[in-house]
């Protein structure tokens, strides 16, 4: 009969904020017809393009903002 020993280990979940991490993207769309703006790096990028948005489209006056944010595990100590 074979015997195994199983040892654990404890996760957490955490933003990745090592150098070779994607940057956190921030976009906007439109709720009116669902057009949005590339992700950015930069937050006041998507707010510049809602604006230019709403002057083509005076109707469009709902949007909602879109954080891509990269994670990673890091591992806890063997229990």
């Amino acid at each position: 009969m074979t015997r195994a020993i199983y040892r654990f280990r404890e996760y957490t979940l955490r933003p990745d904020r090592t150098p070779e991490a994607d940057p956190v993207l921030f976009a906007i769309e439109c709720k009116g017809c669902g057009q949005s703006s590339d992700g950015a790096e930069n937050p006041e990028d998507g707010t510049q393009w809602a604006a230019e948005h709403l002057k083509a489209n005076p109707g469009h006056l709902t949007y909602r903002e879109h954080i891509t944010r990269p994670y990673r595990f890091e591992a806890g100590a063997w229990q």
